[in-house]
């Protein structure tokens, strides 16, 4: 059971949010974050990941279907490659920012100490769970605009940059979206002349090799190792 003055700081929060909510207790458990339970020696099924896991989803559904109306013209390939930059664990944590979502944190003492309220992880993870929370609340019509109106100019700005072309930035942005290890790049061959080399570069995802390429640069290989990479992974054009 909430205390009032938690329950005053909720409806500050939904306040700043633009939103309502029936079920306090899952805002309250979207807002705890793993340190909180753990300290407390509350059970981890109380804290926000299992929320954290349904958010994504719902994050995922409404972006998709809110970049499928906005851009008509667009392949499958094109809609993934923004989707993959916009709910990146980095846009998410800067728009989690900006609501001071970290105010609002349960956190562990010693998580707290050492900066948890503005830790970008922390915050969007928390920003996925109380889209898990409003969910489980019913309240789909109610994310769905707010979550348009808060995305929308990084839409804007995804599409306007180059970054969407960027095969190393797509890759980089899908994996930390999905918690998964940082892509590796690693030269396995050097072929030529100093003024005419040739270098071959294949990229590992959490251990496993997923594409290869060649270039005159490390860059240049490094980007058509991530373009096939992407290709294994479903994020590119099938035609």
């Amino acid at each position: 059971m909430l205390n009032t003055q938690r329950i005053n700081e909720l409806n500050k929060l939904l306040s700043k949010l633009g939103l309502t909510i029936d079920n306090y207790e899952c805002l309250d458990q979207a807002l705890t974050h793993s340190s909180y339970t753990f300290e407390n020696k509350y059970s981890s099924l109380l804290n926000n990941e299992r929320l954290e896991f349904l958010g994504d989803a719902v994050l995922k559904l409404i972006a998709s279907r809110y970049l499928y109306d906005r851009f008509p013209e667009y392949t499958e390939g094109d809609l993934t490659k923004i989707r993959a930059i916009l709910v990146s664990d980095s846009i998410l944590a800067k728009v989690a920012a900006d609501l001071e979502l970290g105010k609002y944190l349960n956190l562990g003492f010693h998580e707290k100490k050492m900066g948890g309220e503005t830790r970008p992880s922390n915050l969007a993870c928390a920003f996925e769970a109380i889209l898990g929370a409003f969910y489980i609340d019913g309240k789909i019509d109610q994310l769905y605009n707010f979550l348009i109106n808060l995305l929308n100019p990084e839409v804007t700005r995804i599409d306007q940059s180059a970054a969407k072309y960027n095969f190393k930035a797509i890759l980089q942005e899908y994996a930390q979206g999905n918690a998964m290890e940082l892509p590796d790049y690693k030269i396995i061959n050097e072929e030529g002349p100093a003024h005419d080399r040739t270098f071959k570069i294949e990229v590992f995802v959490n251990d496993e090799s997923l594409g290869y390429g060649a270039g005159k640069s490390k860059k240049e290989a490094q980007q058509k190792a991530a373009e096939m990479a992407l290709d294994a992974l479903g994020l590119q054009d099938k035609d």
